[in-house]
């Protein structure tokens, strides 16, 4: 197969697109890297159609890699994830009424184009986190006690563009954050970016069955196959904070083979999940969770009543299959953005 992947200078070293390059090269199949905030690039020539199997997209929130890949999909080419699904989840004000208008445990949400507009919200309301609406990487999010400390905030704000609060979820200062990456899902623990003095060194967790039902979920709503979920356990129950496409998978064991596999099946048959959320009518197979006390079902739509908190193993709860191993080049040929593969994935230019 051939690949295209969009990595923006800030993923141009990290370990989460760069070993996932390497994996897909050393199984045979041929990928160009194009870098779009630091190339000039020939559109026409860039997005033409049948020139790849697949465009994948790591770069940062509100980079120039997007329209790029919307470009992408504009003339018929695949992209991973559906170019839809992120955007949706990109403009975080977007994704918040998408997901609590389909019944996902979101925080109210106000957004804001100015900040002093933030200064109408009630103080019922506090404390509250406010943060750029496309924001990513846990950048410039803030914890504001009172409406005292947002006034004094707001000229640090001014440059920050389209703005969003959510009243806080008082929780213990610990994030959970699920991935899901080839139809299996797995949990991590980290410090909250708003608790930076608690002494938590990122781990795996047993996932309970009630946040893996919503984060399946939340792969449907937003029609994504790729992407992590943060989730605070808040007093009322689990919280999705924020969802991302193609995050770093931190501490999923085997990350860059399993995210090669994935990206592969994609560039092979579309999206199912995409085409369900996207497409009227068209409904989601249920997926099951496999808890300590066996099978439990992880279906659509969210549960209205919590799933019992079954714990399940943190090697990965399978909510579908799996693409097999290893798939060998397929032998496509043709021209379209230039290669710029990392030199340590230079070996496998011209496959």
């Amino acid at each position: 197969m051939r690949l295209c992947f969009l990595v923006e200078e800030h993923y141009r070293h990290d370990g989460m697109p760069v070993e996932v390059i390497r994996q897909l090269v050393a199984w045979g199949h041929q990928v160009d890297v194009v870098r779009p905030g630091g190339s000039l690039l020939r559109m026409s020539e860039a997005v033409r159609a049948g020139s790849h199997d697949a465009w994948v997209l790591k770069t940062v929130s509100g980079g120039p890699g997007l329209p790029l890949l919307e470009a992408a999909a504009a003339v018929g080419l695949t992209t991973v994830n559906d170019v839809r699904s992120i955007r949706g989840v990109r403009d975080k004000a977007l994704a918040s009424a998408i997901g609590r208008s389909r019944g996902l445990p979101v925080p109210l949400t106000y957004a804001a184009a100015r900040p002093e507009l933030l200064t109408e919200i009630p103080e019922s309301e506090y404390p509250l986190v406010v943060k750029p609406a496309d924001g990513s990487s846990g950048r410039s999010v803030h914890l504001v006690p009172t409406p005292e400390h947002l006034a004094a905030m707001l000229p640090a704000l001014a440059g920050e563009g389209m703005l969003i609060a959510q009243p806080y979820v008082h929780n213990s200062g610990i994030d959970l954050k699920v991935y899901c990456v080839g139809g299996e899902l797995y949990a991590t623990e980290r410090r909250s970016p708003l608790h930076p003095d608690q002494g938590v060194r990122e781990r795996h967790v047993p996932l309970p069955a009630e946040v893996a039902a919503i984060v399946d979920q939340v792969g449907a709503v937003y029609g994504l196959d790729l992407y992590g979920v943060d989730v605070l356990l808040g007093p009322d129950g689990p919280v999705v904070v924020d969802v991302n496409d193609f995050p770093s998978f931190r501490q999923v064991p085997d990350a860059a083979a399993k995210v090669a596999r994935a990206v592969l099946e994609l560039a092979r048959t579309g999206s199912a999940v995409a085409a369900a959320a996207f497409v009227p009518g068209m409904g989601r197979t249920p997926q099951q969770a496999f808890g300590a006390g066996g099978p439990v079902a992880v279906a659509s739509p969210v549960p209205s009543s919590p799933v019992p908190a079954t714990a399940v193993p943190s090697t990965g709860v399978p909510v579908a299959a799996v693409a097999p191993a290893g798939v060998a080049a397929s032998g496509r040929q043709g021209s379209g953005v230039s290669a710029g593969v990392p030199s340590s994935a230079a070996a496998g230019e011209g496959r």
